[in-house]
């Protein structure tokens, strides 16, 4: 499946996200900035991968930190997600063609990306809805 590409809108960085009021996230290698930024939605924030999570942050790198993915995979609810957050622009950095191809690997599915900062980008991976 090929991401929905980000228009670029106006909306902010959360709701692009999709972080709802209330909603348990996990950070695993995503910066304080963000984790402040998700205070004003929520306090249920993690830093290890916790059961029943709404949404998970994975920041990577590359694509051996990729084989994460089945294990966090156990963590999410059946219609959260995982958001891949990689650095843009790398010459030979993880792509999102590589991160798919992981996803696949995975049982995952990618459905968006999302610029997360003007550093990075977001690519969100989910349960497919005939396995939920």
């Amino acid at each position: 499946m090929t991401p929905a590409k980000d228009t670029g809108s106006t909306k902010p960085l959360l709701d692009k996200l999709g972080v709802k009021p209330g909603a348990r996230v996990v950070l695993i290698g995503v910066d304080g900035d963000f984790r402040r930024l998700l205070a004003e939605r929520t306090d249920d924030v993690h830093e290890r991968p916790e059961f029943g999570a709404d949404l998970i942050f994975y920041a990577a790198s590359s694509a051996r930190e990729l084989q994460a993915l089945s294990d966090l995979k156990l963590q999410i609810k059946s219609n959260g997600a995982i958001w891949v957050v990689r650095p843009k622009g790398v010459p030979g950095g993880l792509s999102e063609p590589g991160i798919i191809e992981a996803a696949i690997a995975a049982g995952l599915v990618d459905n968006k990306v999302v610029s997360f900062s003007p550093t990075q980008s977001a690519l969100r991976l989910v349960i497919p809805l005939h396995l939920r």
